[in-house]
């Protein structure tokens, strides 16, 4: 097992401690790896030093940065790492089960997507990635990383903030000043608070600039670097003020981490208090260090109450880096199952989902098998959750949301990495792939089956899919029928509107009947109010099997608010498959073609493409094909974004010049006409 953040902090900083406090450390920086060989033109996402550099040079693929230094506009990498979904509304459903609150704890997750210096800007041809998708139990991402050897301050990837905002959850850098022990240097410190003539703080306002300009949505402030004294606790509260002053004006965040005290020291209190309560005060919430106690918490709740705070502004953090699901953790302290919630929860580095799995058993089935139990719990149904193993699971105790509320809206059940891609059923790259901006928004209660008989494994599968890189799986015996929930949504109902189901049974034989309410439940734990349509044949096949079939609402009024799928088996056992779902109002029309399509840098295989955006506002994203010369379309990647990388391409046999298309994507999967662009060899 790797070193922990506990175990090399301990080591290194063990003299910094003070003796009264328990024996566990703040977080430190996501762990190094090997360096990264980069190609000359890849991006990856932005981090840099407040100002000063350190002294020597960089690893290999690590590029040393002055924050002090960056301007937008001459940042060439910006059109790679600017997101471009805005941060969607949400809405709470009737609890899931009879534990979930809504309005109490919330969950903060601080997650390390990779290295500092290597967070690709958009995607990367591997399937092995930490792909959240439990986006309906989370209140904000921390975007974890930073390190004394590349760089302190880090900025979000643009896939990570659209899939995040896709879902409603805001995304925040993270400014991390490390113990002496990884490396910091006090020097740091002062260089981010340093004031100018007229006594403001420069780089607060290019931390704003920075988040404005890549389309997050504020910064986790973590300042551990030891050494300090009241001047610098003084500068580092100015600081604070003046980042929240200029970051509120801009719709942005600031969360404080209990680390660095009014005095300038670094003594983690485990607790609101005296010490850091001048820093709460100028921040919109503050991460609780590790080593709080059920007295500590409660007492911090009621000091947040009496300044006219939320004791929900006050994340508990609960380290799950190295255990996981097997961490001992006092949770009636936090979110007790028989009282109101303590504060919220922050989950420190729940990508371990990922990471605990051997390195023969990361397939993108076996860790959402492993985050599905994270999330959800042992039963992995949230409607039942299950108890007595001692982990209490998000599930148990959050309400999930949504944010399925306008027309149109379709999902293919993308989970944003994948095998294979696949167009309407065919594959069109066999290339592993990741890129969390094209994951769709996903059902937000995985899975929730209600049958009187034996309940089937439900999962995202990535042997087959319609779209994108996943479909959805059941399959079981089905000796009763079953019901799979699939959204709750806010969709207006029309006299035209219409649901649209592509799916394909793989075994069995099964009757299928679209599930379909207009009011919530009634109670937590309860099936929503579901009447039965059935969905008719289909009036031919697609390719490989599957079938799209369209059911209009007839005689529904009102607004729709749950959506999901009654199988009745005919023949067993079934293995049956969701591949697309689409509710809309009159016609599916086609997105505008986007135009300039450009190619802005080459050396050798490796390519920078731009192109202009397409009229319009329904496009969802883009994908970009290479047209070979017997005429096959080979997928190389889809973005948000209005710029891609294509790196290690070659010339086919005979091949002097290569064609390329881009095509806007729409809400329904609509594509435009392509634009063509071509490279001689």
């Amino acid at each position: 097992m790797k070193p922990t953040r506990r175990t090399v902090l301990l080591a290194g900083a063990a003299a910094a401690l003070s003796p009264a406090l328990p024996a566990t450390a703040a977080p430190a920086a996501a762990p190094q790896g090997p360096a990264r060989a980069a190609a000359a033109l890849q991006p990856y996402a932005s981090y840099w030093f407040p100002d000063s550099l350190p002294s020597g040079t960089p690893g290999d693929g690590i590029t040393w940065r002055s924050l002090k230094d960056w301007r937008a506009a001459h940042d060439r990498d910006l059109a790679f790492n600017a997101a471009s979904v805005p941060l969607a509304g949400r809405f709470t459903p009737t609890p899931a089960n009879a534990t979930a609150r809504a309005g109490q704890a919330r969950i903060q997750s601080l997650v390390s997507f990779g290295n500092t210096a290597a967070n690709p800007s958009q995607g990367s041809a591997t399937a092995d990635y930490y792909a959240l998708t439990h986006w309906a139990y989370v209140d904000e991402l921390v975007f974890w990383g930073g390190s004394a050897g590349e760089g302190l301050i880090l900025a979000p990837n643009a896939p990570v903030v659209d899939a995040a905002h896709r879902h409603g959850v805001p995304v925040l850098g993270n400014v991390f000043l490390p113990p002496v022990g990884h490396g910091g240097q006090l020097r740091w410190t002062r260089d981010l608070v340093r004031k100018d003539v007229a006594g403001r703080f420069p780089l607060a306002a290019r931390l704003v600039a920075v988040a404005e300009a890549h389309g997050f949505d504020g910064w986790f402030v973590n300042a551990e670097t030891e050494g300090g004294d009241a001047a610098l606790g003084a500068d580092m509260l100015g600081f604070v003020r003046e980042l929240k002053t200029l970051a509120q004006a801009k719709g942005q965040r600031v969360t404080w981490y209990d680390a660095m005290t009014v005095d300038g020291t670094v003594t983690w209190q485990g607790a609101l208090d005296d010490r850091n309560e001048a820093f709460f005060a100028h921040a919109d919430d503050m991460f609780v260090d590790f080593r709080w106690t059920a007295d500590r918490l409660a007492s911090s709740g009621e000091r947040a109450e009496r300044l006219g705070r939320g004791r929900y502004e006050l994340w508990a953090g609960v380290d799950v880096e190295a255990n996981g699901w097997n961490t001992s953790e006092n949770w009636d302290a936090i979110v007790p199952r028989d009282a109101a919630h303590i504060t919220s929860v922050g989950l420190y580095r729940p990508e371990w989902t990922r990471n605990h799995l051997p390195a023969d058993r990361r397939t993108p089935g076996d860790f959402h098998a492993a985050d599905d139990r994270f999330w959800t719990g042992g039963s992995l149904d949230p409607s039942r959750p299950a108890g007595g193993d001692g982990w209490r699971a998000p599930a148990v105790s959050v309400a999930d949301r949504s944010t399925v509320t306008s027309l149109p809206f379709a999902s293919v059940f993308n989970s944003g990495h994948g095998l294979r891609w696949y167009e309407e059923g065919t594959v069109t790259s066999d290339t592993p792939w990741n890129h969390l901006g094209l994951q769709d928004r996903l059902p937000s209660r995985r899975w929730v089956v209600r049958t009187r008989g034996a309940r089937p494994a439900v999962s995202f599968d990535f042997a087959d899919a319609w779209r994108g890189g996943s479909s959805v799986l059941v399959d079981g015996e089905l000796d009763e029928p079953a019901v799979l929930d699939l959204y709750a949504t806010r969709l207006p109902l029309g006299d035209d509107t219409v649901v649209e189901l592509t799916h394909r049974t793989d075994a069995g034989a099964v009757t299928v009947e679209l599930a379909v309410a207009t009011a919530d439940a009634g109670e937590p734990g309860a099936a929503p109010p579901y009447r039965w349509l059935p969905v008719p044949a289909a009036t031919a096949e697609s390719a490989n099997g599957w079938r799209t079939v369209t059911v209009p609402l007839t005689g529904m009024s009102g607004t729709l608010h749950a959506i999901g799928v009654r199988l009745t088996a005919t023949e067993g056992p079934v293995r049956w498959r969701a591949g697309s779902l689409a509710v809309r109002t009159g016609p599916a029309t086609s997105p505008a073609a986007p135009t300039a399509l450009r190619i802005t840098g080459a050396t050798g295989g490796d390519l920078r493409f731009a192109w202009n955006h397409a009229h319009g506002d329904d496009v969802r994203h883009y994908t970009l094909h290479r047209v070979l010369p017997d005429g096959t379309r080979r997928f190389l990647g889809g973005t948000c974004q209005r710029a891609w990388f294509a790196g290690g391409l070659r010339p086919e046999p005979g091949e002097r010049t290569a064609r390329f298309e881009l095509r806007a994507v729409g809400e329904l999967y609509t594509t435009s006409a392509p634009a063509t662009v071509t490279h001689p060899w």
